[in-house]
């Protein structure tokens, strides 16, 4: 076989095969949820797929999303007081944006400070943000249930507040964050800082005009693991919030898991519906991660 064309066209097939092989593993267990969330009879076990189950309907997406979840009541006895799902989806949009509104303000700015500046403890700090990397979640969960139980939000402690969960979240959050920030600003030239101090901005206006605009992928990066962090974490969540109208998404569905009965259809609806904003969120800043990994640089 020494014709070059016919190589190239085997290897191409070839080449699509595979893709097409790895395709098909990714979508596979989404197919599964889909299935198993249109099935009606919300069977406990969900070990046969079939892709159009007997009497498929959309049941299941019209319970998670209109009727109220019993599980989650401020009044037990009472399902006027019980959550909804859009009210989940609100406490959960203000758990994720604000942890990626915290991770990206205050990794932006103590990454710059690393990255820039000399100053003693630098590299110390560096390496206790590694460290607290490799702590497990677990590790930090009574340092911050017993500081935020010393604050006061009104007449809330803050530790119970939706806010108090975002600050705990973006705690865990930050250290990535710095570090990912911290190797990006390392690579913008600083030829363009010292241009623009030439020309008489000041250190502040430097960073909020040249560094951050340059650095786009390395934020958007930062507000989506922050995001995803709020969004599916809820450990900490059931354990600092005792108040069912500030209970999250990423709550409700770990609720529905019974002991011995999971009613799956409605369980997979639910799932699916929640990765609808992530999703979302990805292709919002796709633009910046990939674009954005072209821009800057010095002519030399």
């Amino acid at each position: 076989m020494n014709n070059p064309r016919l190589q190239g066209v085997i290897k191409q097939i070839l080449l699509q095969a595979f893709l097409l092989a790895v395709t098909a593993a990714v979508i596979f267990p989404i197919l599964w949820m889909v299935s198993i969330a249109i099935d009606p009879r919300n069977i406990d076990k969900p070990l046969d797929l079939t892709l159009i189950p007997p009497g498929a309907s959309f049941e299941s997406f019209r319970a998670v999303l209109f009727d109220n979840n019993p599980l989650m009541c401020s009044n037990p006895g009472d399902t006027s007081t019980c959550m909804t799902f859009g009210k989940l989806l609100l406490n959960s949009l203000y758990v994720a944006g604000g942890t990626a509104l915290f991770s990206v303000i205050l990794g932006a700015t103590a990454a710059y400070a690393f990255s820039r500046f000399r100053f003693i403890g630098r590299q110390a700090g560096m390496l206790a943000f590694i460290a607290l990397l490799m702590l497990p979640a677990t590790a930090t969960v009574t340092p911050l249930y017993v500081l935020l139980g010393q604050v006061k939000l009104g007449d809330e402690v803050l530790r119970s507040t939706l806010i108090g969960l975002a600050i705990a979240y973006t705690s865990g959050a930050l250290p990535f964050a710095i570090w990912n920030l911290k190797g990006y600003f390392d690579t913008v030239p600083q030829e363009l800082e010292e241009a623009a101090l030439i020309d008489g901005a000041s250190v502040t206006q430097a960073f909020f005009r040249i560094i951050l605009p340059l650095s786009l992928p390395a934020l958007a990066v930062t507000v989506l693991l922050g995001f995803m962090t709020g969004w599916t974490e809820f450990v900490l969540a059931w354990l600092f919030l005792d108040d069912p109208t500030k209970f999250t998404l990423a709550m409700a569905l770990r609720s529905m898991q019974g002991q011995f009965t999971t009613p799956w259809s409605t369980f997979f609806a639910m799932a699916l519906l929640m990765s609808i904003p992530p999703v979302l969120l990805f292709f919002a800043l796709q633009r910046y991660i990939v674009s954005g990994l072209t821009v800057g640089g010095v002519k030399g």
